[in-house]
């Protein structure tokens, strides 16, 4: 089933001289749920636009946004607030955890805007959320105790405490080591796996990306399919040229 789709969606914004800046062109594209979706692109290229699109942050000047096959386009601003809470979590690189609450109080902080049973029991759903990315004996530790990798798990946990339908990962690895980066990966893709949400990541890596089973690239705002081991082999000729440049330097 498909779960959200952008059908020709554009962005601009006007600048302060009056200008136009187009940041995205006739973008379309369907993510169904379960799916795990990999978009790259340099910096600039529209990415953080885009995520915000998806996750129902913005609204497109032009094009249409269909989030489980109604429209958002006729959603009042409440409703569309309620959506996002409900249906979206969002894994961010720089983690934006409260560094004055420990890591149980970030993780319950998602579900004290829920209702019914999952209001009432947040503690014991978080709890159960953090033991299942393994921090089950750091409930009170407050982010400044905790490593890269323990903070980016937290914020992991604190996106799907509400067993979000779409999860969208921005430079999840970003500010981690290569080998927690790839743990980390691992274990945001078997969890979204479990729930069955579908999973984004934007990243300008191509070994995260490659996690993904379907792989995109944004250039100059126009979303397009990529083949990624061809990516990889441009990549590595790029590199190699570059060392071989330098060492023919005197």
């Amino acid at each position: 089933m498909t779960l959200i789709e952008l059908r020709g969606v554009s962005k601009h914004v006007v600048l302060p001289d009056d200008s136009r800046l187009d940041i995205l062109s006739g973008v379309s594209l369907e993510i169904d749920s379960g799916d795990h979706v990999a978009i790259v692109g340099r910096s600039g290229s529209g990415k953080t636009t885009l995520l915000n699109l998806l996750g129902l942050l913005d609204s497109p000047s032009s094009g249409e946004i269909l989030f489980e096959g109604r429209s958002t386009a006729s959603l009042r601003q409440g409703r569309l607030d309620r959506l996002r809470g409900r249906g979206v979590g969002f894994v961010f690189q720089q983690f934006n955890l409260l560094s004055g609450r420990s890591a149980l109080e970030n993780v319950m902080m998602p579900l004290g805007y829920a209702s019914g049973s999952a209001f009432w029991n947040r503690r014991r759903i978080a709890t159960g959320m953090l033991a299942r990315v393994g921090l089950e004996h750091r409930l009170d530790q407050r982010p400044e105790r905790l490593s890269g990798g323990e903070q980016q798990r937290v914020a992991i946990a604190r996106a799907l405490v509400r067993r979000p339908a779409l999860i969208l990962a921005d430079e999840p690895t970003g500010a981690l080591d290569v080998d927690t980066g790839a743990a980390v990966m691992r274990l945001l893709d078997e969890v979204a796996s479990e729930t069955g949400a579908a999973l984004v990541t934007i990243t300008h890596d191509l070994h995260v990306a490659s996690l993904a089973r379907r792989h995109y690239r944004l250039e100059q705002g126009v979303l397009a399919p990529i083949d990624l081991d061809a990516a990889f082999a441009r990549s590595t000729l790029a590199v190699e040229g570059a060392r071989a440049g330098a060492e023919s330097l005197p």
